[in-house]
């Protein structure tokens, strides 16, 4: 199996041109030079000698929030939330390498419902091909996914809720188990590291979630990626959403409607499990650099191929072609994937559905890896 693992800024990035990688970033200053020596000094004496760039910029950020006299209760959500990324980031940090699928579901499926078995041999087939299991780390489906993964393969991001007082037996007091206290910072964690998605039938918090994904997709605000709606065998849930979606949203112009093209909905585990494996089959990464879109593939695309990916896709581009090249600059100096073959392309950021299909294109040139 191939693998899709890529650096987990990638993901935390959004693909548009909005901040170009060739540009040194702004920084935050306390707007007192004393004090930012202060705080140089403070990082020195701490050890800090890695990204001090940034360890500077949050402290000063800290800095300006109490100049700002803010509120207690908003003091007290900043530090908790950072605080609570911190160990989500240091839990996550062993498994950087290591393709990473998230599975959502509800809490209050029962063991014996058609869902629960599915999920299982879903996270049993992707963590044989060598991939971790994200969860909630609950009951229901949570469980369901880490009993099909098995403990070594599973990773638990849970939130601390009132009728749910402790993770599930496969993750409880493991390592690879973080408890969150906001929604919003958890609802990162298990976005930011994974390269594939499964969302099977659930409440408001499944739902939630899946349109978090659309969203980011959709805007642009995470790289593409592949999401599968899965459902029981002859099941309808999944298949109700796009019916409204398609007669209540698409209608009134919401959203595009090819929209939900870029997801599977299906109630095959093969189907899923193929649709994760198969969308990084030769497509590996992409990242910006000022107004070029740099496409990573694992294959090195022929002349004619190059061609053929023209012809299609040459509407979504601003100007010029999408031509092969050496890594640029910028990616050379931040040891961006050096070794793989890329393709330049000054892309239209308002095309970021067409990214799916860019992607799909890749993957089925003649000089793609074996599947």
């Amino acid at each position: 199996m191939t693998d899709p693992s890529s650096s987990a800024k990638d993901l935390a990035q959004p693909i548009g041109p909005h901040t170009p990688a060739d540009e040194p970033a702004a920084h935050t200053h306390t707007d007192d030079p004393t004090v930012d020596d202060r705080i140089r000094s403070l990082l020195a004496g701490a050890g800090v000698t890695t990204d001090v760039d940034q360890i500077f910029d949050i402290l000063a950020t800290g800095v300006h929030l109490g100049q700002d006299h803010t509120d207690r209760l908003d003091l007290k959500i900043t530090a908790s939330a950072i605080e609570e990324m911190r160990h989500a980031f240091r839990m996550f940090a062993p498994y950087k390498d290591q393709p990473k699928v998230t599975i959502f579901g509800s809490a209050r499926t029962a063991s014996t419902d058609p869902v629960y078995r599915q999920t299982h041999d879903v996270a049993s087939s992707l963590a044989a091909a060598g991939w971790m299991v994200v969860t909630g780390a609950g009951p229901g489906i949570m469980l369901a996914a880490m009993e099909g993964a098995g403990p070594a393969k599973s990773i638990g991001v849970s939130i601390r809720l009132p009728f749910e007082t402790r993770a599930n037996d496969v993750i409880h007091d493991d390592p690879k188990h973080v408890s969150m206290k906001y929604f919003f910072t958890r609802k990162l964690m298990l976005v930011k590291e994974s390269k594939g998605f499964i969302a099977v039938p659930g409440g408001f918090g499944t739902l939630d979630e899946t349109l978090e994904l659309l969203t980011l997709q959709q805007t642009g605000k995470a790289e593409p990626t592949p999401i599968v709606l899965l459902d029981a065998p002859g099941g309808t849930f999944w298949e109700g959403f796009a019916s409204f979606i398609d007669h209540e949203v698409v209608t009134r112009g919401l959203v595009a409607d090819d929209d939900l093209e870029r997801v599977l909905i299906t109630d095959s585990c093969d189907a899923a499990v193929t649709e994760i494996l198969g969308f990084w089959r030769n497509y590996h990464s992409l990242r910006w650099v000022g107004k070029r879109l740099i496409v990573r593939v694992r294959s090195a695309p022929s002349t004619s191929e190059i061609e053929q990916l023209n012809d299609q896709f040459s509407p979504c581009l601003l100007e010029g072609a999408i031509t092969a090249t050496a890594p640029l600059s910028a990616e050379v100096s931040g040891r961006d994937h050096l070794d793989l073959p890329r393709l330049a392309m000054v892309w239209n950021p308002f095309q970021v559905g067409e990214l799916h299909r860019l992607v799909r294109a890749l993957n089925s040139l003649p000089s793609a890896p074996p599947a």
